[in-house]
């Protein structure tokens, strides 16, 4: 069996349509002149004229908010939070994904943050349009006089959509988050349904730029079965999607292992206009779910305006000699994490030390 599996970025740009193509570059011709924008306020000047430029941005901004909204009804497969849910929701959403971009945001507020962003996707995609049917919650509560009480508490019957779910780990910053997705599943399953975990190591080849970029999935320092995938409902949380390549790769390689999904759902906390695009273009039954979607990407197809190195700002970064592997990074969550996802850290370590 091969140790590694490389997929070309530009594989990724064959799957874009005509329009597609041309919505690209109306969008980046729209984030061009913001970037001029940009340049001119960091070179300071009259108050006047800085004001002008930052009015010109939130003009721009908006503009291609527009234009997101106009591309993504076209798109089926493309739910952004905003464009799905009600008005009302949409400050929120707007208040966390500023908080997650501030670079005076720390790793315990970005953590906190994260957890919000992904209990809204959760919502999203599981709980926006429900039926009329519910579960039952019935919960003892401390209070005993004058008899011991109870309380009894409604929530969407979703069994149905989320106990087929395998919880597929594209490793470091998508640990946590998958984390969050797999205890909302438990927290809402009637049955205290904990998903399985399929982890896998890739990365992408820092060197190259977004037109020759290549994936590298490690197949080493992988878990999971294929078998244990095939027909199941694939659930990948990775808080970046940049180009969609790592999501394509990983799924690439389980389809030529002879793995047919019944669906896959991707959670992103912020994705590229263009890596939402090429995921549900190259994958067949795949949805997008993000809280915010960025318009361009830079030379090194990193989101622009983006957030940073979100896995970076989840884990603290590792040094080059001696990264953590999975266990060691777990450890390094803390008490608070491990008592909050002890169910999702028992399946962790059942993969990881079974393979062993």
């Amino acid at each position: 069996m091969e140790s590694k599996v490389i997929l070309n970025a530009v594989d990724l740009d064959g799957y874009l349509t005509e329009g597609d193509q041309a919505y690209l570059a109306q969008m980046d011709g729209l984030f061009n002149e913001a970037l001029r924008c940009f340049k001119a306020i960091e070179g300071g000047g009259f108050a006047s004229a800085l004001a002008a430029q930052e009015k010109r941005i939130i003009s721009l901004y908006n503009e291609m908010g527009h234009l997101m909204q106009t591309i993504c009804k076209d798109v089926p497969g493309l739910k952004v939070f905003s464009f799905e849910t009600e008005e009302e929701s949409h400050a929120e959403a707007s208040r966390v994904i500023a908080k997650l971009r501030d670079i005076r945001t720390d790793n315990h507020e970005f953590i906190y943050y994260s957890q919000r962003a992904y209990e809204m996707l959760f919502k999203l995609a599981f709980t926006g349009n429900h039926s009329d049917s519910k579960n039952y919650l019935v919960v003892k509560t401390p209070v005993t006089s004058p008899v011991q009480n109870y309380s009894v508490h409604k929530i969407p019957d979703i069994d149905h959509r989320i106990e087929n779910t395998v919880m597929c780990v594209m490793l470091r910053g998508a640990l946590l988050p998958s984390m969050i997705m797999s205890k909302e599943i438990e927290e809402y399953s009637s049955h205290g349904y904990v998903t399985p975990f399929a982890l896998f190591k890739i990365k992408r080849d820092e060197t190259r730029s977004e037109s020759d970029m290549q994936y590298v999935l490690d197949l080493q320092n992988s878990f999971f079965n294929p078998a244990d995938l095939h027909d199941r409902d694939l659930i990948f949380a990775d808080p970046m999607n940049a180009t969609g390549g790592s999501l394509v790769t990983v799924v690439s390689y389980l389809q030529s292992r002879g793995v047919t999904p019944r669906s896959i759902k991707f959670f992103n906390v912020i994705t590229a206009l263009k890596g939402g695009l090429r995921v549900v273009r190259a994958l067949d039954n795949c949805t997008c779910y993000t809280l915010w979607m960025d318009p361009a990407l830079n030379s090194r197809a990193y989101i622009m305006p983006g957030l940073g190195d979100a896995g970076d700002r989840l884990n603290g970064r590792d040094s080059e000699d001696t990264p953590r592997n999975i266990i060691q990074l777990i450890a390094d969550y803390g008490s608070n994490i491990a008592d909050l996802y002890r169910s999702q850290l028992r399946k962790i370590e059942q993969t990881v030390l079974g393979k062993v």
